[in-house]
């Protein structure tokens, strides 16, 4: 790699001085009219399907190689269309480059200078850019309401209640921290002045809720495949973005704002390793948005199992309350208590 940076340099190089040099000719012309434009004019023109080329070439190089480091197909329903939405896009751009950039090298090597060529000169043509406005519209409008539809299907045709796995996800500086809502399905309130972390109560959970009498936590997310899951996100202190790029999977947690993703797993962490033939392969929940000195540090597994080994591992959890017995009943309403009393003592 350090080759090629090197080469490119001196190539820089090499461009800044051949510049250089058509200045200095530019000005000698203008300085005598009479004189005619020499063979950098021919070097220039020439260069018109010289750099192209090997621009084409150099860019299909660049591809090849780093599509070894792509993402492999996702592993996730909405993720398909999405990718297919993307690679669809990226084929018309690409397309379009191609075709307005080979005009352009071409016409500008074609017309080059030539002595005794007079130029053709029309005022407008109406056809054209008819032509030229209506084609990119068209093609904006396709691909604007292709990416409407695939956005209207992953945001907005969410589960019915009952159907997903709920799995909150809260970041803090620097990490991550999953609660899974127990055998009635249904988590728990919380509240962000019940937050206790030398007590063990990290989320701010309220144990007067008797939803929250199940809940358990994880030390890492489990998922089961061919179902969907619902991540019910939020931060406890600044910005952060969970991001599963094998599910590709984007949603900002923000402090005091939930907000929420579904998807649907198709590949088990298992079936993935041998597609990949990688036994060390992993799901990984990483975090987006830079939001301190630990930022690299937000890294969590998640694992997808088959249904009936989700279930298995779902029902031998330990709720918190089991390891926590002196949370029962504490919550918001002990709270105001508590500092009712405080109140009241000074």
């Amino acid at each position: 790699m350090s080759y090629f940076v090197w080469g490119l340099i001196a190539v820089m190089i090499i461009a800044i001085l051949l510049m250089l040099f058509r200045i200095q000719s530019l000005v000698s012309i203008l300085r005598s009219s009479n004189e005619e434009v020499g063979t950098s004019n021919k070097v220039n023109g020439a260069l018109m399907l010289i750099v192209p080329i090997l621009g084409t070439i150099a860019g299909v190089w660049s591809f090849l190689e780093a599509k070894k480091h792509f993402l492999p197909e996702a592993s996730s329903v909405h993720g398909k269309a999405t990718d297919s939405l993307f690679w669809t896009t990226m084929t018309v751009i690409t397309l379009m480059f191609v075709i307005t950039n080979a005009v352009l090298f071409w016409f500008a090597y074609k017309y080059q200078y030539q002595k005794g060529r007079k130029v053709s000169f029309f005022h407008d043509n109406t056809r054209l850019e008819v032509f030229w406005t209506i084609v990119p519209a068209v093609i904006m409008a396709v691909l604007v309401f292709a990416g409407a539809r695939v956005w209207s299907d992953t945001m907005m045709n969410e589960p019915k209640k009952g159907e997903a796995e709920i799995v909150e996800i809260m970041g803090k500086q620097f990490g991550w921290q999953v609660r899974y809502p127990g055998a009635d399905k249904q988590l728990g309130k919380y509240n962000f002045r019940l937050i206790d972390d030398s007590a063990g109560n990290e989320f701010g959970i309220d144990f007067e809720d008797k939803n929250s009498e199940d809940d358990f936590v994880g030390t890492k997310m489990y998922i089961p495949v061919g179902k969907p899951v619902t991540l019910k996100i939020r931060a406890r202190d600044v910005l952060h973005s969970v991001f599963l790029p094998h599910f590709r999977v984007k949603m900002d947690a923000v402090p005091g704002m939930p907000t929420h993703f579904s998807f649907t797993p198709t590949k088990t962490t298992v079936q993935m390793r041998q597609e990949l033939g990688n036994n060390n392969f992993n799901y990984e929940l990483a975090c987006t948005e830079v939001c301190g000195k630990g930022h690299f540090a937000m890294r969590m597994i998640v694992e997808v199992v088959e249904q009936e080994e989700y279930e298995k591992w779902y029902a031998e959890q330990t709720p918190l309350l089991k390891d926590k017995p002196e949370f029962k009943g504490k919550g918001m309403g002990t709270l105001r208590k508590k500092n009712l009393a405080i109140n009241e003592n000074k």
